[in-house]
């Protein structure tokens, strides 16, 4: 295409600077909250969709990797945390320090010039340590020091991530305390409030411990997702479980199977009758594609046709789950040929378009190359449409493709 739009990209992630909660936790709990040691790796593994990793004491033999230490959490940084700019066959489960990362990883003017590279103009960026919904603050222990960890990324994540140096280029996106879903809608409305228009949750909560979507646990957060117009954003991986078949299943499967949990989740919500509740919730799916969609949809509108009374939905799912999609829900996607050649089953409407930078999987530097060759049977303003448009209209983007709410230079 001779003049390709530039993309905005609802699915980049953030590595968090070393001093993101020290510099804003109160003072007494600084040294309690989530910092960065430099230590060995005695062991690390990641089979059967679980990642586990073993911190070495000072002076071990093995490689060295900056690790966040949280509570009794010790979570290395990874190569596959940050791995854009590297062949993929020298990618492997290897600890880094932030020394050995790409700097637009965790720095803002750097992430910038690395998204130029790309024809990217704004990204919307996922958590790396409190992982893709905040469920690292929800395992701790201490509930105090929790919440003031989630506000204090949310803060970081606001004022700086997404502050005057990115020039609206990077869009903010909350998380929230999972454990208190009036909690939870407190921060959701705080946020709304200075614009942020994006919330993580997870793909699967009762993976997590936490009460699924069927109940009215969640009726306060989505209320409040509802009335503040902030989309429900589900990751991969957000319900710390990625697919898999057995424990020893290499990561390969699960990461042939990303889609999977997003497959389980979007069941759940169609059936769920949250969308009867809150006419207004809107939901995105970040890196599950799209090609599973219509199948999905297909399957669904048959059990609620012939099914719905014995099946439980049907004085709550009032209307055809595929219109249900149609109107609430949004799949992403980076690298799905499929899916865009069956986008009429899906809805031009309800795609959107990412990166995954700096990931293993990202298509950076050659994210416009990527679409381009996948999308060259499609009119220049469905690729508008998808590449960027449909960003704009779901995340409250100005006309530009800039996050709105960006505080004024000075």
């Amino acid at each position: 295409m001779e003049s390709f739009p530039t993309i905005i990209s609802v699915d980049d992630h953030t590595v968090e600077p070393p001093d993101v909660w020290r510099d804003r936790l109160p003072a007494k709990f600084r040294d309690a909250g989530p910092r960065i040691v430099r230590a060995p790796i005695k062991e690390m593994t990641f089979l059967g969709g679980r990642f586990a990793p073993v911190m070495g004491a000072p002076g071990d033999a093995g490689p060295v990797a900056d690790w966040w230490v949280y509570e009794d959490l010790h979570r290395p940084l990874t190569r596959l945390d940050t791995a854009v700019g590297y062949s993929r066959d020298d990618i492997g489960l290897e600890g880094i320090t932030y020394e050995e990362m790409r700097p637009g990883s965790f720095s803002v003017p750097e992430r910038l010039a690395d998204m130029d590279a790309n024809h990217v103009q704004s990204a919307l960026c996922f958590p790396t340590f409190p992982r893709f919904c905040g469920q690292t603050f929800t395992e701790a222990a201490d509930r105090e020091l929790a919440l003031l960890c989630v506000r204090a990324y949310n803060d970081w994540m606001t004022e700086e991530w997404c502050g005057p140096a990115a020039r609206g280029r990077l869009i903010p996106l909350a998380i929230v305390p999972l454990w208190d879903a009036a909690l939870a809608a407190q921060e959701v409305r705080r946020n709304a409030a200075r614009g942020v228009r994006a919330v993580c949750f997870s793909e699967i909560p009762p993976y997590l411990g936490l009460p699924s979507v069927h109940t009215d646990a969640w009726d306060p957060f989505l209320r409040a997702c509802d009335e503040t117009g902030t989309v429900v954003a589900m990751h991969i991986g957000s319900s710390s479980r990625m697919p898999s078949t057995s424990e020893d299943a290499p990561p390969a499967v699960s990461s042939a199977l990303t889609f999977a949990n997003c497959c389980f989740s979007m069941a759940d919500w169609l059936m769920s009758g949250a969308f009867t509740r809150f006419p207004d919730l809107r939901l995105m799916y970040a890196e599950g594609q799209i090609g599973w969609i219509p199948y999905i949809l297909e399957r669904a509108d048959t059990v609620w046709e012939n099914n719905r009374k014995w099946g439980g939905i049907g004085d709550k799912v009032l209307e055809p789950p595929s219109e249900l999609f149609a109107q609430h829900i949004h799949g992403c996607f980076f690298d799905d040929a499929f899916g865009l050649r069956n986008l009429d089953a899906i809805g031009v409407g309800n795609v959107l378009y990412e990166t995954d930078y700096p990931h293993s999987d990202s298509t950076w530097p050659r994210s416009r190359e990527v679409a381009e060759e996948q999308m060259g049977h499609l009119t220049p303003d469905v690729v508008e449409r998808i590449v960027r448009g449909n960003a704009i209209e779901l995340l409250g983007l100005t006309p530009d493709g800039l996050w709105a709410g960006a505080p004024a230079r000075g």
